[in-house]
């Protein structure tokens, strides 16, 4: 019986690879995910990754962050309500931008064109690897054998530099909450400087969505990168005659807010992706059951509301984020004192 030559991997490759040369996959559309495809070919996750990582080195596909990987030559991703991206108040971007670092992984470097051997692999290709996956498909999609499949080597090679998939998932969420950079001379008063850290820390969450889903504020995160941002707010803090609980209560507070906005970001990625409807497609679907909710006469607040708003309500989570900060701090200023230093 004759066997066939090439490996499942390649069989995948060339069957996407059919589908975009005949239009069947437009460019801009997405394309089955590794998961999909490892469930549609019956083989193991590390193959179907193997598969796209072959088109992506040859051009044909790319990996979108909070998207997936689509095929090549499309549109990018449209902003508005609710699309992930990072929203920074202008006085803030003003006063400190939030570049990556020349190795930052999420600077996005084109991979290498050709599958590393495991000779060429370190632990900064492997960390880099595991950011771009997350942000391409989402925290459940990260382990060490889908990394392994980006990168083209053995799925044993990342043991070498790594030891489990949780040292890869920190050491991945600790090289992106390593992207900000603070200014060496700070703004003048507390509320700038944790205005600035709050929307520092949204950007990367905006930027890499996965890292609100990594652990309860109740276990904290020791990553030496994060707790850049924690000594900024507490610098913010110092000084002003707080106790020390009462200064790690309003940090934890602050970032606890930040983080459980930002914990929608990948939910709806996720929703979006399972379901291949949008959050305007899902609400625009729920019109005639707020209606009947709201003229039941059951909730006539809520119906009064409905009643005032003809075009709906507009969730961005942008504005929801500025305007809960706002009102944050402006409950915290009875504690903590003035906005800024009084004059001379």
């Amino acid at each position: 019986m004759a066997t066939d030559p090439d490996p499942p991997y390649r069989r995948i490759a060339a069957d996407l690879r059919r589908r975009i040369a005949t239009g069947a996959l437009a460019p801009g559309e997405r394309v089955p995910s590794n998961r999909r495809l490892a469930q549609e070919w019956g083989v193991a996750l590390a193959t179907a990754t193997k598969a796209l990582t072959v088109l992506r080195l040859e051009g044909l596909v790319e990996a979108r962050a909070r998207v997936g990987t689509v095929v090549a030559g499309g549109p990018t991703r449209p902003t508005g309500p609710g699309v992930a991206v990072p929203a920074v108040a202008p006085a803030a971007a003003a006063v400190a931008p939030v570049p990556a670092p020349p190795t930052a992984a999420a600077a996005h470097p084109a991979p290498d064109r050709a599958p590393a051997g495991d000779g060429e692999l370190s632990r900064e290709r492997i960390v880099r690897a595991a950011l771009e996956l997350a942000d391409a498909e989402g925290l459940g999609s990260l382990s060490m054998r889908a990394v392994a499949g980006r990168l083209g080597v053995s799925a044993m090679s990342p043991y070498r530099y790594v030891t489990s998939k949780e040292e890869l998932v920190m050491l991945a969420a600790d090289a992106a909450f390593g992207e900000a950079r603070y200014p060496a001379d700070p703004p003048a008063g507390w509320r700038p400087r944790l205005e600035l850290g709050a929307r520092t820390l949204w950007a990367l969450f905006r930027r890499h969505p996965w890292l609100a889903q990594l652990s309860p504020v109740t276990r904290p995160l020791l990553l030496p990168n994060l707790l850049v941002h924690a000594e900024w707010a507490l610098a913010a803090l110092d000084g002003h005659g707080l106790s020390a609980p009462a200064m790690l209560d309003i940090h934890v507070l602050l970032y606890s807010y930040i983080e459980g906005i930002a914990v929608n970001l990948e939910r709806e990625d996720q929703a979006r992706a399972a379901t291949g409807v949008t959050e305007d497609q899902w609400m625009d679907r729920q019109l005639p059951v707020i209606g009947a909710l709201a003229d039941s006469g059951r909730f006539p607040v809520f119906g009064r509301l409905m009643a005032d708003l003809p075009n709906g309500y507009d969730l961005d989570l942008d504005t929801l984020f500025e305007f809960g900060l706002a009102n944050l701090l402006d409950g915290l200023a009875s504690r903590v004192g003035p906005a800024a230093p009084a004059g001379p």
